[in-house]
């Protein structure tokens, strides 16, 4: 039996061309077409598939949203997010979010063929020359995160204060020491977390759901 295919994308002609080129592969077929996250879910409810090939930019809502809602509706649905995104911001959150593959439509058919049938066995595919960057990301974050299990609890309260703008007069009046210790502290965290400013505290502190530590 043909792998059933939804194919989401907000441009007929595209759309039109990418079926033709998949139904090349008998062992595929595009058995329904969307143009937006409504129509997408819609045609979900209505009917069954295998695979839903997503486009990242919807009219009506971002790709990465509507991915989430649909591994949360149809978590049996292999999905695979088809863009011209090659920035690894958007690659990160559609692994997060549950993407199943991941291709750039720069790519040949070969390749999003290649994808399907790899998804469609319960093998995540990611584009061979993203992973990479992928990687660099992800254990980048991993080491962030295990350098933030290390950090005490006031030095997570610190670089709260720190992301929400505050000096190290308004630090030091908040815990009653003086600014100079203010000042060593925040020295020897900063080497600790790999950071050499205020400004990239402030962004480490966000990246790692510092603030809502409470103070």
């Amino acid at each position: 039996m043909a792998i059933s295919v939804l194919l989401t994308d907000d441009h007929k002609m595209l759309r039109e061309g990418i079926k033709q080129l998949l139904e090349f592969d008998p062992e595929i077929k595009v058995t329904a077409q969307a143009s937006t996250g409504e129509e997408c879910l819609s045609r979900l409810s209505a009917d069954s598939f295998d695979v839903v090939i997503l486009d990242i930019n919807l009219p009506d809502c971002s790709g990465i949203k509507l991915l989430k809602q649909i591994k949360e509706d149809f978590p049996r649905l292999y999905v695979i997010m088809l863009t011209v995104h090659d920035e690894t911001e958007y690659l990160v959150d559609a692994v997060d979010n549950g993407a199943d593959g991941y291709i750039l439509k720069e790519s040949g058919s070969d390749l999003l063929i290649s994808a399907i049938k790899h998804v469609s066995k319960g093998e995540r595919f990611i584009q061979p020359n993203l992973i990479p960057s992928l990687n660099a990301r992800l254990l980048k974050r991993d080491n962030e995160r295990n350098k933030s299990r290390d950090i005490t609890k006031r030095e997570k309260q610190m670089l709260k204060s720190i992301a929400l703008g505050k000096t190290n007069k308004d630090i030091a009046e908040e815990y009653d020491i003086s600014e100079r210790t203010v000042k060593n502290h925040l020295s020897s965290l900063f080497k600790k977390i790999g950071v050499s400013d205020r400004t990239q505290a402030a962004v480490y502190a966000i990246r790692n759901d510092l603030m809502d530590v409470s103070v």
